[in-house]
């Protein structure tokens, strides 16, 4: 079954960047560049998941529609990877306080980015059985 992502990222280049790693992993990807419009697009789309940058131009950053969308009972089980340039623990505890479920510090590997959405969206890998030699 197909999921939606909202990446809510002002760097074109990151948003390219993660469209060209995910796109094979059976996702419908949504992108804008500020806050704002991703609160407007998320709440027309109900993502499964949101990529988040913290730091973006406009009335407001990643922080605030993290803490707006996980207030909102019809958005908060939407799954929110934030990502971020701030990367002292101080930042990271802020971004957990805002609702985010996982926090990564840029630069950061798109790789990261789709073994955590796959870790979301399948669940834990299955356990193999012990074998006897």
């Amino acid at each position: 079954m197909t999921k939606k992502l909202l990446v809510v990222e002002d760097q074109s280049e990151i948003r390219q960047l993660l469209r060209m790693t995910l796109e094979d992993d059976d996702l419908e990807i949504f992108e804008c560049a500020d806050a704002a419009t991703g609160e407007i697009l998320a709440r027309q789309i109900m993502p499964d998941a949101i990529v988040l940058d913290v730091m973006m131009p406009g009335p407001f950053d990643g922080l605030e529609l993290c803490r707006r969308l996980k207030t909102d009972p019809t958005m908060s089980a939407i799954k929110v990877l934030m990502v971020s340039a701030r990367g002292h623990r101080n930042d990271v505890l802020i971004g957990r306080q805002a609702g985010a479920d996982e926090y990564l510090v840029k630069p950061f590997s798109p790789q990261r980015v789709a073994e955590q959405l796959r870790a979301w969206f399948d669940g834990p890998p299955p356990l193999q059985p012990d074998i006897a030699v």
